[in-house]
């Protein structure tokens, strides 16, 4: 085999480029974290794209979808685009609406409640003669309302003066907004050249690749659109029927803010797994404000209700839509969390299903070359496995055998030249 010279500049520019990475790691991943940075608002931009397109194609396919005029199809495109972000700002501002306002009254209510609550929890104590009297009778004499205050107002002070909160609350957001306003900006250029876009892509593609690794590519980001296209529409499919779920529930049990919370529940459900806990945390907050074994209930429900929707609904809902069995599900929200946190949790489904799928077409696709089917013969038992390594390991040492006495030269014998008479 030639070494071309091309290849051994390649491999040696690539062992000086890791050294360097691995000598100079701080500053490269300063720049990492840089680059990245930089390119957020387009990362943004494209996420909210591929959301707004589901809505937008579901749209498309309702618009006069068998009309042919050109001013039918050229406004399609515009307006059903507005109505997918129109109909995604809506239920987010519906959400935060209907959450945040009494989220933030429960937290007022409840920090005018606590001086009270503590002076019921020193009499509880004393009429049980759990505490000393002496500890007691230094308890009494705190002024909790005014204690309170001033834990909030130290709170308050120690994020600093209020010019300096003031300037960074506004340059954060200064700089929030202008993201989210060239995220958008960016989304809404790729949605209206969606198809332009993917033909310069393809066409770039082919001239850089070769045919092989360009229909290995098409295959794996083709597979992988349409697991994560039916990912989001199984969450939100499934975070609404535990927020109707959750809300039914506690209107049987007569908790307050149960519609509410039912929102709160579904909106954090878009969490794989582990979003509903999230919401069961703030409703029992909120709940508490109210009534604490009205709280206590709300969590043995929620508890309930969360071991249901994980171990029935999620599995069948979000895996049956991607074709994933429930266990590969757990796996992936466990192990994607356990790596990326919520990101993880939200990435691990659609990849795991990815992958799940393509190993199982090549599998299929090498069966159905070897003439195999899956039989009894697919699963072995460790007895028969056990009888086809020694028939295994046999036919190799006979080979070995065999090769070392056709590579071993005969002796050659001496034949004498004798004459003739």
């Amino acid at each position: 085999m030639k070494l071309k010279w091309k290849s051994c500049l390649m491999l040696g520019a690539t062992v000086f480029c890791v050294y360097l990475a691995i000598v100079l790691w701080p500053a490269v991943s300063k720049l990492l974290l840089a680059v990245l940075g930089a390119i957020s608002p387009l990362i943004t931009g494209f996420v909210i794209a591929y959301i707004v397109n589901i809505l937008m194609s579901k749209y498309e396919s309702a618009f006069f979808p068998r009309s042919q005029k050109k001013s039918v199809i050229k406004i399609r495109r515009p307006i059903c685009m507005i109505l997918a972000f129109i109909t995604l700002v809506a239920v987010v501002a519906a959400v935060l609406l209907l959450i945040v306002p009494q989220l933030v009254d429960c937290v007022a209510l409840l920090l005018n409640e606590v001086p009270d609550a503590i002076n019921d929890a020193i009499a509880w104590l004393e009429k049980f003669e759990i505490l000393p009297e002496d500890i007691i009778a230094s308890l009494e004499k705190i002024d909790w309302k005014s204690r309170v205050g001033e834990i909030i107002n130290a709170v308050t002070s120690g994020i600093g003066s209020v010019m300096n909160v003031a300037i960074t609350v506004v340059s954060s957001v200064f700089s929030a907004v202008v993201s989210a306003f060239l995220s958008i900006i960016f989304s809404i250029y790729l949605l209206l050249d969606r198809e332009g876009l993917i033909k310069r892509i393809s066409r770039v593609s082919r001239r850089y690749m070769s045919e092989k690794w360009y229909l290995r590519l098409a295959y794996f980001l083709g597979i992988a659109n349409d697991c994560f296209r039916r990912y989001i529409v199984g969450q939100c499919t499934e975070a609404v029927i535990l927020g109707v779920l959750c809300t039914v529930g506690m209107l049987i049990l007569q908790l307050p803010y149960a519609t509410m919370i039912g929102a709160l529940v579904a909106f954090t459900a878009l969490i794989p797994v582990a979003g509903a806990y999230i919401g069961a945390a703030v409703g029992a907050f909120m709940i508490l404000t109210v009534s604490p074994v009205k709280a206590l209930v709300f969590i043995v429900f929620l508890v309930i209700l969360q071991q249901f929707e994980g171990n029935v609904i999620y599995p069948r809902v979000v895996g049956s839509s991607m074709g994933l069995p429930g266990i590969w599900v757990l796996a992936a929200v466990t192990v994607g969390g356990g790596v990326m946190g919520i990101t993880g949790m939200l990435l691990g489904v659609p990849l795991a299903a990815t992958f799940y799928r393509i190993i199982g077409r090549d599998v299929r696709r090498w069966e159905k070359e070897q003439g195999r089917t899956v039989t009894e013969e697919t699963v072995i038992k460790p007895e028969i496995a056990e009888k086809k390594i020694k028939e295994e390991t046999e036919k190799e040492i006979k080979k070995e055998t065999n090769k070392e006495t056709t590579l071993t030269p005969k002796p050659q014998k001496n034949k004498k030249k004798g004459k003739k008479k």
